[in-house]
């Protein structure tokens, strides 16, 4: 995606990178209206989920979607995979998110129910309470352009 801000550079990419716990879902859950909406964005991006599976529910939880998976062990890692995507935009909540929200071109944090750290906060460039808000902002960059505008 190529998106031009008014009074701001043009933000281009091509990859969505979303962490799993706290972001995607919760303990480790995601829920269908969000797999549903995943499934939208894999027709006009690479969606990607990274994750250390704190709960052990990476590969039950993504199965039959149509999205990449990286199992991680810690954010460097995390960071490491998150360049081949690049450019990128990212999702996040926790300091193993950090330095991926900060190699994004477009960086959102979700303070969802299991929170977000300061970290991941201040390395965004949106916040949202919801990932559901993420992505219908993805989906519409209409929404993008009314947040981001200078």
């Amino acid at each position: 995606m190529k998106l031009s801000i008014p009074n701001l550079e043009e933000i281009h990419f091509e990859a969505i990178l979303f962490d799993l716990n706290g972001t995607l879902g919760e303990s480790g859950r995601i829920g269908e209206e969000v797999k549903h909406l995943l499934k939208r964005l894999v027709d006009r991006y690479t969606v990607v989920v990274l994750s250390a599976d704190t709960f052990g529910t990476l590969e039950e939880e993504l199965k039959g979607l149509p999205v990449r998976v990286e199992r991680v062990s810690n954010g460097v890692e995390k960071a490491e995979i998150a360049k081949g995507y690049s450019p990128y935009a990212a999702v996040g909540n926790g300091n193993n998110d950090v330095a991926m929200l900060e190699g994004a071109e477009l960086a959102f944090c979700v303070i969802g129910p299991e929170g977000a750290t300061i970290d991941a906060l201040l390395a965004s460039d949106i916040i949202v309470n919801d990932v559901r808000d993420a992505i219908a902002m993805l989906l519409d960059e209409r929404k993008l352009i009314a947040t981001l505008r200078g």
